[in-house]
């Protein structure tokens, strides 16, 4: 997978998404889902810049396995990526902030079950994703009970305008089948 061009000019006060479509078998807007990672990252007070790429099953399972030494009988549906580098930051050089990878043909699959439309497990994903590189986790009760919060407030401010429909579950499924 080759690394999109960065389009920051190093100003550190803004949150720059970059985003790439890297698999054909799902539509994907991207100016739509980089907006709303770029609005996460926003209302986190979060500045840098964060790649937004969207991958086959292929490529999804190639980085699990790569990065997390798991094998995997199931594609995941997000992957996130941050970078842990308390470097200070160079003038003229955007901050990293990392990378998340989304897999629209497991999110499809799951969206019925789990968030209820498609348009809704990919919300999730992206915020997901953009929360796990900010330093957001849910390994425990507590934490995810917090990252649950985060998730909702997102949505509800930057994708639905709104309160959550009907249906709606934040229970993360991370594998297929699982």
């Amino acid at each position: 997978m080759k690394e999109p061009s960065s389009p920051t000019d190093g100003n550190q006060l803004q949150a720059v998404v970059v985003t790439e479509n890297a698999q054909d078998v799902v539509e994907i807007d991207l100016d739509r889902w980089g907006a709303l990672a770029e609005d996460v990252l926003r209302a986190e007070g979060a500045s840098g810049e964060l790649t937004l790429t969207f991958v086959d099953i292929a490529d999804i399972v190639e980085l699990k396995v790569e990065h997390f030494g798991d094998a995997g009988e199931y594609p995941t549906d997000v992957l996130s990526f941050p970078i842990d580098d308390e470097d200070p930051v160079i003038d003229g050089v955007p901050r990293l902030l990392g990378d998340v990878v989304v897999c629209p043909e497991v999110a499809m699959g799951q969206a019925p079950a789990h968030a209820g439309t498609f348009d809704d497990e990919v919300a999730l994903l992206v915020v997901h994703g953009v929360l796990h590189i900010l330093g957001f986790d849910h390994a425990t009760e507590s934490e995810q009970t917090e990252m649950q919060a985060r998730e909702r407030e997102h949505l509800m401010n930057s994708f639905w305008q709104g309160e959550m429909p009907k249906g709606f579950s934040f229970d993360h499924r991370s594998e297929v089948g699982s």
